[in-house]
């Protein structure tokens, strides 16, 4: 299939931000975007999408306990930022105005608050205190990753972890934040896996977790005053811990797939390290929870098939109640207000993301945002449907397809397979944001599918593509979903591409390569091209974790593979049109990943657009860049998966 060009000349002046074009034909590019290849994005175009990119995204962001006011994450001008909202549906106060985005905690006083802030998306983040619209800085502000764990139940310290001695290591310390003299490193550690989770009640004691894979992480007790580190529990077992929290009497909760397939709430004894499940769902992870300060309930979610329920526990009754005044969604980001009000994040295919807030006594549910989706009616957004198929061997795969509206658009219909990173994440029937525009205007489907390697279905299957030699195992878990929906009567199997990030981005191009016959163009963003180049050149931070997950390329053996299944060594049998996207500042996926990939696609006389955002990292995270993105994504859907070649 070729690539049609298209008679429109990229007008010469760029700007800083993607505006509409008033006087001219074509969108002016925003200045940090490097577009190769691709053609210029008509002013008709950006006008005719441009209610899909005016919605708004609100995330509960913490309580301040001296105004019982709620902070939220939320964006006005090209990123977002912290603000603080006094009452259910009031004013969004805006409290930090950077070029970057910036996320941040109040302490449990709400009188100090604490934000943190990296530069272009390379994920180095700097902590900082917030005050009056300033930031001062709190760490070395050097080519370090700090990563705020907590504050201490009194709110005196911060616990947070730092590579500011090699690089590599995570490192951990403490600080009074009102101080920055007071940091000091309590613990030297060897790895990038560290945080402090918590502190005990007395704040003698830190609670560390020690990433090492998805399914094997290990707690310890960290003495702040000797900095002696002691473990919890036996740490030859392979133990997941998704959470973990003091209460305040003590008593440690922590989630964990100990003796089950699944992340169940409980109990671990600090003298034994014995873990006593108290939530007893069959089935599903235990995904998020928080303890109210005066230890009377604990609420906790539980990630339903990608749906979230919402449940209260009493700790001394083991009663459980469901909150069901949340519709079908995804909700997170839990955290309980010393009076006892639950704060957290709420989103669904009919509702941008938005902060709420659930009465204890009650379970009623308040709307504390209303974010704005560019004038648009949400209720018109399609609902997904969840599709289950049996792949190569057996094993049961599933995913969520948005289907468009068949009074609209009667007939079979394109579709775009949108393949999530990771690889241990999870596609959930969350809001769509500007991919609506795809489903409800153009009558593109979406599916998303869940290979083997996701979270959310138990540590057995999250577990089924690790290492090279069951990697692409995965990859015939799209071919089973090809089958699938190319025979479904509602699809055009003639019009069918694919896309992902990350990890997705390498499913993307193990698609084009193992499935290219059977769709239109692939459209990769941030992507693995060859796993050793990919684990030689990502950040040393995080090198050893990748290793785990992908395989080790400094063994003889284990490199061999990789470079098997790296689809850079198959790159002669991409014949589909590709899209490239890549941040300038990623420090999981260096650019050099893309780079290659379009040199070799293009030698070899294929087509290969490339957009580079040089003040972006992992993604892009600037809105104006995000909206080039869409509409330089929305010419290639056109020009491929749309067109009559």
């Amino acid at each position: 299939m070729r690539i049609r060009p298209l008679a429109i000349i990229l007008a010469c002046a760029l700007a800083p931000t993607a505006a509409f074009a008033q006087a001219s034909d074509v969108v002016e590019r925003p200045a940090a975007l490097i577009a190769d290849g691709l053609p210029a994005i008509p002013a008709a175009m950006a006008a005719e999408t441009r209610s899909y990119m005016e919605f708004r995204t609100a995330g509960f962001a913490g309580w301040n306990a001296a105004d019982r006011s709620m902070l939220i994450s939320t964006r006005f001008g090209n990123t977002a930022q912290i603000h603080r909202v006094a009452t259910p549906m009031g004013a969004r106060e805006q409290l930090s105005f950077e070029v970057e985005p910036v996320g941040g905690r109040w302490s449990p006083a709400g009188d100090a608050l604490v934000v943190s802030k990296d530069r272009g998306g390379d994920e180095f983040f700097q902590l900082y205190a917030l005050a009056d619209g300033r930031l001062t800085l709190l760490t070395d502000g050097g080519r370090s990753r700090n990563g705020f764990g907590a504050w201490s139940q009194d709110g005196r310290l911060i616990g947070y972890s730092s590579t500011r001695r090699n690089g590599r290591d995570s490192d951990l310390y403490v600080m009074d934040p009102r101080d920055p003299s007071t940091a000091r490193m309590v613990a030297e550690v060897s790895g990038g896996g560290w945080t402090i989770a918590d502190f005990s009640p007395d704040g003698r004691t830190a609670l560390v977790v020690q990433y090492i894979q998805v399914t094997k992480s290990n707690l310890h007790a960290l003495d702040l005053a000797s900095g002696r580190m002691t473990p919890i529990g036996d740490h030859s077992l392979p133990i997941a811990y998704g959470g973990a929290q003091f209460a305040p009497d003590g008593t440690l909760w922590v989630t964990s797939d100990q003796d089950s397939d699944f992340q169940r709430l409980g109990r671990i004894d600090l003298s034994t390290g014995v873990f006593s499940p108290v939530s007893m769902e069959p089935r599903w992870d235990v995904a998020d929870f928080d303890i109210a300060r005066d230890g009377a309930f604990i609420a906790y979610t539980i990630n339903e098939a990608g749906s979230t329920r919402l449940r209260l526990l009493d700790p001394a009754s083991g009663q459980v109640r469901t909150v069901d005044g949340l519709p079908a969604g995804i909700a997170g980001g839990l955290e309980i207000a010393p009076w006892g009000e639950i704060g957290l994040t709420f989103s669904s295919a009919r509702s941008a993301s938005d902060a709420f807030s659930v009465d204890p006594r009650s379970l009623a549910v308040t709307r504390w945002t209303r974010s704005e989706t560019g004038g648009l009616d949400v209720t018109r957004n399609v609902e997904p449907e969840l599709i289950e198929v049996a792949s190569f061997d057996g094993e049961p795969v599933s995913g969520f397809l948005y289907r468009p509206d068949p009074a609209r658009f009667p007939g079979p219909r394109p579709l775009i397979v949108n393949i999530h990173g990771g690889p241990e994440g999870q596609s959930r029937p969350g809001f769509m944001g500007r991919n609506n525009y795809l489903i409800n205007e153009l009558g593109i489907a979406i599916f998303f599918p869940n290979v083997r390697g996701s979270t959310g279905y138990g540590k057995r299957f999250v577990s089924l593509d690790n290492g090279p030699d069951l990697r692409e195992n995965s990859v015939r878990d799209l071919g089973a979903f090809l089958d699938r929906l190319g025979a479904d009567p509602a699809i055009d199997p003639e019009r069918v591409a694919v896309t992902g990030g990350s990890y997705g981005g390498y499913m993307c191009y193990a698609g084009a390569i193992h499935y290219g016959d059977r769709l239109r163009g692939a459209n990769c963003v941030v992507a693995i091209s060859n796993f050793v180049t990919f684990l030689e050149n990502t950040e040393a931070y995080r090198r050893d974790l990748r290793r785990v997950e992908y395989g080790d390329e400094r063994d003889p053996a284990q490199r061999a593979r990789l470079l098997e299944i790296s689809p850079m060594t198959r790159v002669d049998e991409i014949n589909i049109p590709l899209m490239v996207v890549t941040g300038g500042n990623d420090p999981r996926v260096p650019a050099s990943e893309a780079d290659q990939m379009i040199a070799a696609v293009r030698a070899n006389g294929r087509t290969a657009w490339h957009l580079l955002g040089q003040d972006e990292g992992h993604g892009f995270a600037k809105k104006v860049n995000q909206d080039y993105q869409f509409w330089a994504s929305l010419m290639f859907w056109r020009e491929t998966l749309l067109s009559e070649d």
